[in-house]
């Protein structure tokens, strides 16, 4: 993971101004601790802060093409690139190591037009300097953060992070995924442009061995790696099989010439919390080098300013558990670790949230599964890579590899839904994929182990100890006043209030406020499935509330906890009614229609 800024167009390019670019510049320092490097032609500069992955002892950037015409900033890993290579090995004169280098000669070959041949994640400006245009990318569904804004002069400014132009830019907003930006067209063009997109339900049968193949690659892929690397393992079912996939496969990739067989898992929580006892578990049964670290409610506390500069965010959901993950990233780092596997995504994919049991039909489940994974970069793919970049920490993510997305959201959603009835639990069609007898991925136990998310996996105790902070920090008279205050995206309680005060002084910009989603959200839901359930819409919070939905509740568990969120609130049920395995009635309400509300 690196970090780059690209400041296109200036009416001012003297000495100041370049002195300028590198100060924006040095913000993105934590990104790309490695090396940095900036290219200047006239009034644009490209710079770039880097995190070396693969080929440490080359691959400097800027890079440049045989005469120099020609410049790229990256951030990205292009697990094709060894493919491209020789693809033009006889045209391009490769001069570095890195993965991202094949940009250039993609581009000379083919124009803009090639941005869907890359297959990775990646944010990257372009310059050509023998017609002074430039073009710029992201990613198919945002992996990589990038930003842009326009310089009271006229200027364009490209960056991996918002801290980097947000005094320099009167606007600014987010890059959109799966989109380029060319000058020489002056506007966006979206290049990733999946059947999926325009949420029509696809009909493909679910094929197990094909989604399980296509996971497989996904993750063989993401370890291509010149340094050490490592798993991130929650003992939950997506952190699981990224953790067992990656084991089973270690040694047949070149990482393992280099670093050996052995895999290290990394697992963050308080004392006694739940994904410390089920990553215990797993790594057990896959013989990783597991690693176990404890953090207080004080520690994250202390931490949520750095947090909220980093994750650049005032969603309640995101600070919640990007703060466990940023304390844990620090460790990993420290370890001499750079890079990690995660299980972001699966359930945007698959419909993994427990809501999802009250689709009312295939249709709305597929659609919203769209909306979500379209959402994504604002949310799981935000935190997780800017938690972990604050330290110099890669993450890459299995479950949002282009490939996987096209089996997974091609799939007829009618295999995706809850039906207690066929015994078909959240993401059945996952588990299922991977229950096989022979040299089992994982234990039939932790295959079906029910969803916990994050914030709550890493200990109970984290949520009531930010409550009850963020009680004691804002008044009541405050919140009385927060419409008047924040009149957008007003904050409806405590804790919403407490980090947007810390947002607004760090980021104070009205453009800056509006990169933040917000809006009504039912236990993680978009605002359109509020309308699947009528007393949904009639409720006081439209947030949801955080409900248990555990086999083992108990008073001193997820069971004692109803809480209000600033937005989205990722488990259980809602307008407080307790829900055994998250599936109980909501007001009389029956999960996909069905009387049995018991998972198989």
């Amino acid at each position: 993971m690196c970090g780059i800024l690209a400041v296109l167009g200036c009416a001012d390019w003297s000495q100041a101004k370049r002195a300028r670019v590198l100060a924006c510049s040095r913000r993105l320092k934590h990104r790309g601790p490695d090396w940095s490097g900036l290219f200047q032609c006239e009034s644009n500069f490209l710079a770039q802060q880097r995190l070396s992955i693969v080929s440490p002892l080359s691959g400097d950037q800027p890079l440049y093409n045989k005469d120099r015409t020609v410049v790229v900033v990256a951030n990205g890993e292009i697990y094709n690139h060894k493919k491209i290579r020789k693809q033009f090995a006889a045209k391009h004169a490769f001069t570095t190591g890195s993965d991202c280098e094949v940009i250039i000669p993609l581009y000379e070959e083919y124009g803009e037009n090639f941005v869907n041949m890359l297959d990775g994640v990646f944010s990257f400006v372009l310059f050509d300097t023998r017609n002074k245009t430039y073009m710029a990318a992201r990613d198919a569904v945002g992996v990589n953060p990038l930003y842009i804004g326009w310089g009271s002069d006229g200027s364009v400014w490209i960056s991996s992070e918002m801290k980097a132009l947000h005094e320099d830019c009167p606007k600014f907003e987010l890059f959109p995924p799966g989109h380029l930006y060319s000058s020489a067209a002056a506007g966006f063009r979206r290049w990733y442009n999946p059947e999926w997109f325009l949420e029509h339900v696809p009909a493909t049968p679910y094929q197990p061995r094909v989604l399980r193949e296509a996971f497989e690659k996904a993750v063989i892929k993401r370890l291509m790696t010149d340094v050490p690397f490592g798993v991130l393992l929650s003992g939950g079912l997506d952190s699981s099989l990224v953790a067992s996939v990656t084991k089973r496969h270690l040694v047949e990739t070149e990482a393992a010439e280099k670093f050996g067989t052995e895999l290290h898992s990394f697992v963050v929580g308080l004392e006694g919390s739940p994904d410390l006892k089920a990553a215990r578990e797993v790594a057990d049964y896959l013989g990783t080098i597991h690693h176990e670290f404890h953090f207080t409610v004080q520690d994250g506390i202390d931490a949520i300013e750095e947090v909220i500069y980093h994750n650049e965010t005032y969603d309640v959901t995101t600070i919640r558990a990007s703060t466990p993950m940023f304390l844990m990233a620090r460790k990993i780092k420290a370890l001499g670790v750079k890079m990690v596997l995660s299980g972001e995504g699966s359930d945007e994919l698959l419909g993994g949230y427990l809501y999802f049991h009250f689709a009312p039909n295939k249709e709305e489940f597929h659609k919203e599964t769209c909306r979500k994974v379209k959402a994504l970069h604002q949310y799981d793919c935000l935190r997780a890579n800017k938690a972990t970049s604050a330290w110099g920490l890669e993450v890459r993510v299995p479950f949002l590899d282009k490939e996987f997305i096209e089996v997974a959201m091609s799939m007829d959603p009618e295999w995706k839904l809850y039906d207690p009835d066929l015994g078909r639990m959240e993401k059945w069609v996952l588990r299922k994929a991977f229950d096989v007898e022979e040299e089992p991925y994982l234990p039939k136990h932790i295959l079906y182990r029910q969803k916990e998310q994050f914030s709550d996996g890493v200990g109970y105790n984290w949520i009531d100890g930010l409550k009850a902070f963020t009680e004691q920090q804002v008044t009541d008279e405050m919140m009385k006043n927060a419409a008047e205050e924040y009149p957008y995206n007003t904050p409806i309680n405590k804790e919403a209030y407490y980090y947007r005060m810390i947002f607004e002084r760090l980021y104070p910009q009205d453009s800056a406020r509006e990169t933040v989603p917000w809006g009504p959200s039912i236990a993680c839901s978009t605002p359109a499935a509020i309308e699947w359930v009528a007393q949904w819409k009639a409720s006081n919070d439209p947030s949801g509330r955080l409900i248990a939905s555990h086999n083992d509740s108990s008073a001193a568990g997820p069971a004692a906890h109803t809480e209000d969120v600033g937005h989205t609130s990722c488990k259980g049920i809602v307008n407080g009614v307790v829900t055994a395995n998250g599936n109980g009635h909501i007001n009389g309400v029956v999960p996909n229609g069905k009387t049995n509300g018991i998972l198989g």
